[in-house]
């Protein structure tokens, strides 16, 4: 038995230790049964640098799709690109507003105890804003993603790198053929920058990019696929909001919608999440709410860890990976 395995299986017992070494047991339990694991990410995991983890689990196989927020889709490319121009602030909690202001002026935005430059992605923004005109001008409309994977490919690139390549979970997916989905990229850095580039002409038109609906299809005929297949699919949560709750509401889309019958729930069900249980919000949603939407079933293995998913998560990646 590997090191972190062995640690957890002798010392996470109870509450949200017991809860987490299930859910990394019920992970490889679906793994063994000829399983896919579909994997949300919201907050700012990326900046977190999750990737050093992540894309581990994306290179062996642990992980098949992945459903993230547009700003952690772009800000693991940040943290590939600008890695040293990063500044840490561990006393964030101390912080007066003066002190925000300097490091606004200073060309900073802080996310927790990271403050990413204003900057980030100037060596190769004229780059993709060229993938988008290119796409706009030949009505070849992409997905947020593939235009990230055309940037990785654009010769030279890797001369702008800095950190170890194998720390980008995005460069991983790539790699592995993966498909990600990034429900809402107008709401990020990228997704601003493109609607200037539309704004001032630079851009033609919105076109280039394909809609979130256009994801949703394609999430339909993948997991349907996979049903077809016999393929159980589990559905690994970090954090809530659109970046999970948009996939896995394809259940009930092509269960109640399409009147798909005989569509599978989702196999497997676990989130991470620091929400506590609330009145109205998704990610304070418990898991057997879900069962109501048409989502889960009644015997679906479901866990719910409330903990800190930058501490939670990798311990999870390194006992799905047997390390």
């Amino acid at each position: 038995m590997s090191t972190i395995t062995r640690f957890m299986e002798t010392h996470f017992r109870h509450f949200n230790a017991r809860e987490t070494l299930d859910a990394a047991k019920g992970w490889r339990d679906l793994l063994d049964r000829g399983g896919k694991m579909f994997l949300t990410m919201a907050g700012a995991m990326s900046t977190a640098e999750i990737g050093v983890s992540l894309a581990e689990m994306i290179r062996k196989d642990k992980v098949h799709a992945i459903s993230c927020t547009a700003a952690n889709l772009e800000e693991d490319l940040f943290n590939l690109f600008n890695h040293n121009e990063y500044k840490m602030v561990p006393h964030y909690r101390d912080l007066s507003p003066e002190m925000e202001k300097e490091l606004y002026d200073q060309g900073f935005n802080r996310v927790t105890d990271t403050c990413i430059p204003e900057g980030v992605l100037r060596q190769v923004q004229r780059q993709i804003a060229e993938l988008w005109k290119r796409a706009a001008d030949t009505n070849s409309p992409k997905f947020p993603y593939e235009f990230m994977y055309d940037l990785l490919d654009q010769p030279g690139i890797q001369d702008h790198f800095q950190v170890p390549a194998e720390h980008s979970w995005v460069l991983a997916a790539k790699e592995k053929g993966l498909t990600i989905y990034s429900p809402g990229f107008e709401d990020s850095t990228l997704g601003n920058i493109f609607c200037s580039e539309v704004i001032s002409g630079r851009v033609k038109n919105h076109g280039a990019v394909r809609h979130g609906t256009e994801q949703m299809q394609k999430l339909a005929e993948w997991y349907t696929a996979m049903g077809k297949a016999g393929t159980p699919i589990g559905f690994f949560q970090i954090g809530g909001g659109i970046a999970a709750d948009f996939p896995i509401c394809v259940v009930p889309m092509l269960i109640q919608d399409l009147e798909h019958e005989d569509t599978p729930f989702w196999a497997y069900f676990a989130q991470i999440g620091d929400s506590t249980t609330s009145y109205g919000s998704y990610s304070g949603a418990v898991p057997n709410e879900k069962i109501t939407w048409g989502k889960l079933d009644v015997g679906t293995p479901s866990f719910m860890i409330n903990s800190d998913a930058a501490i939670v998560a990798p311990l999870i990646f390194a006992y799905v990976l047997g390390m």
